[in-house]
């Protein structure tokens, strides 16, 4: 008797502002793609409806064995101010904690300066009198009676999740567990946070702040994973559901709602796991990536073939304590909103036109012109059937520009053209950010655009910044879904140790490394990584003693031997970074980082048919006028990406337009078809 196997699919979908992306592969190498308008006002639709058109196209939902997720529900919550109503307990004479956040004033310089505002009211804020000191011992016990009145205090405010950040509780979380307990029991259904189980980390503010700011994600984050896992199995799909987080890795759904603060990076963070696998391929190690969507720029830049982390992030003036993908975001996508401001000066975003109405030209109702309206006008975008059927109305698209113009005293063309500019402007300026400002040389590394609209200035990029060369990938608009995949899984923890490096200081920090290395491998395969995958890796935050902040030194192993080489490899990192170093002044071990990663099963992509250096005649669609920076009205052949062939070149000026994104490129620029379908743009050095 024979048997035959059934291909297994694995679903990544990305939820942005404008569209929904996702990308579904078989084993036996057959992949899908679809691309859907997002659904704002419930984004767990626009995840259904994505599936459905994967469904459509062949996918058998029984088939699917893993969905992974990229959301900005988090972010989205975030910086709306769309958070949960919380109430935080700490410690007595600690009320005021995230009022005074870390004793700076966002604008030093204001005359009249705007005090951000708190994460949780005043009068939802309660003290109970404990104390435990700075080496972990017991002062002040908690009574239950403080815990009693504190209960009531918080029946009465009737909040939607609790917080709790007592002084100290990263060294010992007995207070805390205490509170937990006696919460739990008299809130049952609302969720409560206790800092020692997010931020085990020094430094009151940021540790209070991301707490409370964890607790207030959790019912807008948990309902909406909720809603989607349900929406998923009613589907008919019934696979392991997992989710991106900020540090590039995903986690299971139903532990990623308890974590809520770690998800605020979750969709750009899909896009650098893609650009690290992506550059690999081509044999690149130093990259930059700009993922541009209809709301918003993403740009990353990696050296050395490694993404870059950082142990926080600033979230609306708030410090959050989370390991993260080190991602630069400025509001300059596709749907940034050009207008004029009081001075009579032209600014593009980062007000954004979002999935609806959308700009002037999707005919969804909007009128404002926008940087897609923009391309419209100047001829980079055509007319053609874009992703969902999807058509532009250029007539819109020159109503709506042509309202800015008037304010200017210009003409539609050149209103067009001086929204591009200052577009451009601000992609180069993050790219800089992210680069020269760094003290690198941008003319060193090679771009990778990506999203539904970074491809149209790759081109533009290339010149403006002298880059080495631009990889536009195969499937642009949805590059970040696909990198949902390469990202794997990923859990991180860390302790706040505070000790200077010495022989009886290092066994304590040894035992701490070993326990969780193996804690977070179980728990990584017991997430859904083939255990030959995984991988862990120790990292300690160090400085000089006395100084207010620390730089990141890797732990080869955990051993004694390893470990006692950290002020070794502290003292040229400070030397690197700051021009100086002091080997004589003792160094101290501030916080342990460790953090376990393991792959899911991908199918390799397979290449693309070979072809010769000249264009198939079924790829060049036409020819059409198109107004080009430094070219004037330019007569620009128009290609189909899907006929082109590898080893294809391409003269510049050209337009490729495919379902999920546009590329151009300028005059004195080539372009080579890779043989897995990305196209490599260098500029003609004469």
């Amino acid at each position: 008797m024979t048997t035959t196997s059934v291909p297994r699919w694995t679903v990544s979908i990305d939820a942005g502002g404008t569209f929904t992306d996702a990308i579904a592969r078989s084993d036996d190498g057959r992949s899908l793609v679809a691309k859907v308008a997002s659904t704002p006002a419930d984004p767990s639709q626009g995840l259904t409806n994505a599936v459905a058109e994967l469904a459509a196209q062949g996918m058998p939902l029984e088939e699917v064995a893993l969905v992974c997720h990229g959301t900005t529900v988090a972010t989205n919550a975030t910086l709306t101010g769309n958070l949960a109503k919380v109430a935080l307990v700490t410690t007595k004479g600690f009320r005021d904690v995230l009022a005074y956040r870390q004793g700076s004033r966002p604008d030093v310089y204001s005359l009249s300066p705007e005090r951000p505002r708190d994460l949780v009211d005043r009068y939802a804020r309660f003290e109970v009198d404990e104390r435990i000191s700075s080496d972990g011992s017991i002062l002040r016990p908690l009574h239950d009676a403080d815990v009693a009145a504190v209960l009531d205090g918080i029946a009465e405010v009737q909040p939607e999740a609790i917080a709790v950040s007592l002084l100290f509780s990263y060294l010992n979380p007995v207070h805390e567990q205490q509170l937990l307990a006696a919460l739990e029991a008299r809130f049952p259904d609302t969720p409560i946070t206790i800092s020692s189980q997010v931020a085990r980390e020094f430094r009151e503010y940021p540790r209070t702040a991301t707490t409370v700011i964890n607790a207030a994600l959790r019912p807008v984050v948990a309902a909406y994973l909720q809603r989607a896992a349900t929406a998923l199995e009613d589907s008919g799909v019934a696979a392991p559901f997992q989710v991106m987080q900020s540090n590039g890795g995903c986690v299971p759904a139903e532990r990623a709602g308890a974590q809520a603060h770690r998800l605020i990076l979750s969709g750009p963070a899909g896009g650098v796991s893609g650009l690290v696998r992506a550059a690999g391929e081509h044999g690149l190690n130093n990259v930059i990536s700009l993922d541009m969507g209809g709301t918003s720029v993403d740009v990353c830049l990696v050296r050395d073939s490694k993404a870059p982390y950082t142990s926080t992030q600033e979230v609306q003036d708030h410090v959050l304590i989370a390991p993260t993908v080190d991602i630069h975001t400025i509001g300059a996508g596709g749907g940034s909103v050009a207008w004029v401001d009081r001075t009579q000066r032209l600014r593009v975003g980062p007000q954004s036109a979002k999935a609806v109405p959308g700009p002037a030209s999707y005919g969804r109702g909007g009128t404002e012109a926008t940087l897609t309206d923009a391309h419209v006008v100047l001829g980079t975008l055509g007319t053609d059937a874009l992703a969902g059927d999807l058509r532009l109305d250029k007539a819109a698209a020159e109503t709506a520009v042509k309202e800015i113009g008037s304010q200017l005293d210009m003409e539609v063309p050149e209103a067009a053209e001086a929204i591009l500019a200052i577009a451009l402007a601000h992609m180069v300026r993050a790219v800089r950010k992210v680069s020269v400002e760094r003290g690198l040389d941008p003319r060193e590394f090679t771009l990778f655009p990506f999203g539904g609209a970074g491809p149209l200035h790759a081109g533009m990029l290339l010149r403006h910044l002298g880059l080495a060369s631009v990889v536009v990938p195969l499937q642009p608009g949805l590059f970040s879904a696909d990198g949902l995949l390469a990202a794997g899984l990923r859990v991180d923890d860390a302790q706040t140790v505070l000790k200077p490096v010495t022989p009886d200081a290092l066994p304590p920090i040894r035992d701490w490394l070993e326990e969780r290395s193996q804690a977070l491998t179980d728990q990584i395969i017991s997430d859904g990584a083939a255990a030959d995958s995984v991988e862990v890796q120790a990292t300690i935050d160090a400085r000089y003693l006395g100084q207010g902040y620390e730089l990141t030194v890797n732990v080869e192993g955990t051993d004694l031997e390893q470990l006692a080489h950290i002020a070794e490899k502290f003292h040229p990192a400070h030397a690197k970074l700051y021009g100086h170093s002091s080997p004589q002044e003792t160094v101290e071990m501030v916080t342990v980082r460790i953090a376990a990663t393991g792959q899911f099963q991908r199918v390799p992509s397979s290449p693309i048919a070979q072809g010769t250096g000249e264009l198939p005649e079924n790829a060049v669609i036409g020819a059409r006028l198109v107004r080009l920076p430094d070219s004037g009205e330019t007569e620009t052949i128009v290609l189909n990406r899907s006929m082109l062939l590898a080893g294809n070149i391409i003269t510049g000026p050209a337009i490729i337009t495919q379902m999920d994104a546009t590329t151009v490129m300028l005059k004195g620029q080539t372009g080579l078809v890779a043989a897995n379908g990305d196209i490599i743009i260098t500029e003609d050095k004469k």
